[in-house]
């Protein structure tokens, strides 16, 4: 490992793959990416050979303008553009007509409502747009855990109303989105199964950088630790940035997590069907049936029920699941399913958790938390998108921009203008 770097790039996830892409682009400059896990791809993982598994991110949300759609061409991997097939979803949950049309009205009186205190300003837990008593609270909540990985009451409204990660559908990559991500960063110059445990940015020279495997000094540095990881100051900073370990703290990630499961009868599963396993709770999993046509389902889960069940274990998921595929699709089916892999993004000590979600109260927290540090930190990473936050290209496009910040930091030939932020106050 050098011991010494122009930039230190802390974190192989898509935001330092990007950061440190960039940084490489200027004629030079020495970039070392220090990542803690024995891979690169962070949240983005795919398992599996002839049958990739993403067992992170999956789908390239808004592809028109998603980086990582023109990454895959130019890499070499298939991008399948059809519809995501919640978009056509025609499975009815065992709905009347008049229920799906009163559930599709409440969808829409939500977003209203959602739109109308955005404009105001107002802020809240998104819970508060839901009428008291309303027979959809729980399949919204279901939703919310989908989106954000928590339930309605602990995700802010006016968080929520900033949310446009961009134009067009959703879209996959056939080889994996995990995959693709680390193809990504394979020529980078980076270090791989080395934890940073503190960043010493005292006194005004070089930043220090210290790991199990020997302490790197750096002129800058561009963080891109999960909120999750940096509110329980698993990497630690000296002197202490407190204002940071709040703001991360206020961008909590959620739980969402996956049981994928092979299929013993294809002709049972319809290919490329979705469905939710009930319409009454918050408590219920996102079923995508054979995706590709492959005999495989993802069974999708997030808040609470993600959270348990990952605890619980592979046994209690499966048992869960094929309770909720044979109210949907009937015994025969839940008996023809095996458990193939049970994430838990939530008990990885190096992430701890999906995507960020701002608290109620919260909404100014992503900018507090990529606001650079006396000119040498510099923080990227999905929860620091000011508009695509959740997403795998947000998180691109903010080691982009950690990066170029970095480097306008060091084209006036001093430290980045921070509006006064100094150690102790962010």
């Amino acid at each position: 490992m050098q011991d010494r770097v122009d930039v230190a790039v802390i974190g192989g996830g898509a935001a330092g793959i990007a950061a440190a892409r960039r940084l490489l682009d200027e004629p030079g400059l020495s970039v070392l990416l220090i990542e803690a896990k024995p891979r690169l791809g962070g949240r983005a993982l795919t398992v599996g050979g002839d049958m990739p598994m993403d067992l992170g991110c999956a789908w390239l949300h808004s592809g028109l303008t998603n980086v990582w759609t023109a990454i895959a061409d130019a890499e070499g991997f298939t991008v399948d553009r059809r519809p995501a097939p919640w978009d056509e979803e025609e499975r009815d949950l065992g709905l009347t007509p008049e229920e799906q049309a009163g559930y599709v009205d409440a969808v829409e009186a939500f977003r209203q409502r959602a739109e109308e205190a955005t404009a105001r300003g107002a802020d809240g837990p998104l819970s508060d747009l839901v009428p008291a008593g309303s027979p959809w609270r729980g399949l919204l909540d279901a939703v919310s855990t989908y989106v954000s990985g928590a339930e309605l009451d602990r995700v802010s409204v006016r968080d929520s109303g900033d949310y446009r990660p961009g134009e067009g559908d959703d879209w996959r990559v056939a080889e994996g989105y995990g995959r693709l991500v680390a193809h990504h960063g394979r020529d980078l110059p980076a270090v791989l199964d080395t934890p940073v445990t503190l960043i010493d940015h005292s006194g005004a020279g070089p930043v220090r950088i210290e790991t199990p495997r020997g302490t790197v000094e750096a002129g800058a540095v561009v963080v891109t630790a999960s909120t999750s990881v940096l509110a329980a100051e698993g990497l630690r900073f000296r002197p202490g940035l407190p204002g940071k370990v709040e703001a991360a703290a206020l961008l909590p990630l959620g739980s969402v997590e996956k049981l994928w499961l092979g299929v013993s009868d294809p002709g049972l599963f319809p290919a490329e069907d979705y469905c939710l396993g009930s319409s009454a709770t918050a408590r219920t999993a996102a079923y995508h049936f054979r995706p590709f046509g492959r005999p495989i389902v993802e069974c999708f889960m997030g808040g609470d029920l993600a959270r348990d069940l990952s605890r619980a274990g592979t046994a209690a998921a499966l048992d869960f699941a094929r309770g909720e595929l044979r109210s949907q699709l009937g015994g025969e089916a839940a008996r023809a399913v095996t458990p193939l892999h049970l994430t838990g993004w939530g008990r990885q000590a190096h992430i701890l958790g999906a995507y960020a979600y701002a608290m109620p109260g919260s909404a100014g927290a992503r900018a507090r938390l990529a606001e650079p540090v006396d000119g040498r930190l510099f923080f990227a990473g999905e929860a620091t998108h000011p508009t695509r936050f959740t997403t795998a290209h947000g998180a691109y496009e903010s080691g982009v921009s950690a990066a170029e910040a970095l480097l306008a930091a060091r084209a006036k030939g001093g430290r980045a203008q921070d509006g006064g932020a100094r150690a102790g106050k962010v």
